[in-house]
């Protein structure tokens, strides 16, 4: 797939600002353990949902003395590609992981990425984040299947709002649309930079719906700014009054997942130590008030059944990327 020439460019900028602070973190990597300094590499900008995430992690690994010195290094870029792409070429690092996700594998497919997750080596899924669909509260849709029958007749005249291309957003769209019967090439998706822009175009009615992390619109539902039409968690979440799509009667479901994974070439042991730090990480007080404090999933898998969802959910944005014709 041939990428527009700005595009281009831009990543290739924004690689090369962030290469010296990647490779200022790797430089005592040969002298470094885990335990004695972990560095989380954030694939985002401060103040992203990654970068959040990492320093959520960070806090349990310091507060609890699991490791320490843990810090956090952005190297933003392409949806956490740029990220992958130096994170892999410090093979045999023991002393660093990165933060990935579902974003990182829509947008290795998007952009026809020559590193994958086949690249790195996989050792936790920490926690799931699950996407809403809302609406203006004044909006026209009042249900989901108003929304899905306005879809059905001019699928071109609602449009839905979300984060860039590739994001969950984005893939969720596709895929609510190949249920319902919406042909996904004809979704008409308008991607945003951020949250804040994204909001602002659905409440000045720019957009008809939005597609976005629950948490970023909580408190636009909580205040009655927003109606919620459905969550793509597969039962409903604990404390949030939202129906599923699936209990809906569509059968859809998609999270946007978070985990970590290690640098490729690692020793047998790193890795054992890796996915224990993972662990012991998800067994602090600290962590557990992330995961209520931010509405996220306990999701904790690691090994051979983490690396089969890695595949599965691989081979789902393979296929969701292909019926949007991108």
């Amino acid at each position: 797939m041939k990428k527009p020439i700005r595009t281009v460019l831009f990543a290739a900028l924004v690689a090369a600002v962030a290469a010296p602070a990647f490779a200022n973190a790797a430089s005592t990597a040969s002298t470094s353990t885990a335990r004695s300094k972990l560095t989380l590499i954030a694939p985002a900008a401060p103040g992203g949902g990654w970068d959040g995430f990492a320093r959520e992690a960070q806090q349990a690994l310091r507060s609890d003395g699991i490791v320490n010195n843990p810090q956090v290094v952005n190297v933003p870029g392409a949806g956490g590609t740029i990220g992958l792409s130096q994170f892999v070429q410090t093979p045999g690092r023991e002393d660093a992981l990165l933060v990935t996700g579902g974003v990182m594998v829509g947008a290795i497919e998007l952009g026809d990425n020559p590193e994958t997750m086949d690249d790195v080596v996989p050792i936790a899924r920490m926690a799931d984040d699950f996407a809403a669909l809302v609406v203006p509260a004044d909006s026209e849709f009042k249900t989901l299947d108003d929304f899905v029958e306005a879809w059905r007749k001019n699928p071109g005249a609602v449009s839905i709002g979300g984060g860039s291309l590739g994001s969950i957003d984005h893939l969720l769209s596709g895929l609510l649309a190949k249920e319902v019967g919406v042909d996904p090439k004809s979704v008409n998706y308008i991607a945003y930079s951020g949250g804040g822009e994204a909001l602002t175009s659905l409440l000045s009615h720019t957009t008809a719906a939005g597609m976005s992390g629950y948490n970023e619109v909580a408190d636009q539902i909580e205040s009655g700014t927003l109606r919620p039409l459905a969550i793509s968690s597969p039962a409903r979440l604990e404390g949030v009054d939202i129906p599923t799509f699936r209990e809906q009667g569509y059968e859809v479901s998609m999270s946007n997942w978070r985990g970590l994974v290690a640098a490729p070439g690692i020793s047998a042991e790193a890795k054992e130590e890796f996915i224990e730090i993972a662990s012991e990480v998800r067994e602090s007080d600290e962590w557990q008030d992330a995961l209520e404090r931010n509405s996220w999933t306990d999701s904790f898998t690691t090994g051979e059944e983490f690396e089969r969802y890695l595949d599965e959910e691989v081979t789902i944005a393979q296929e969701i990327v292909k019926d949007l014709g991108l």
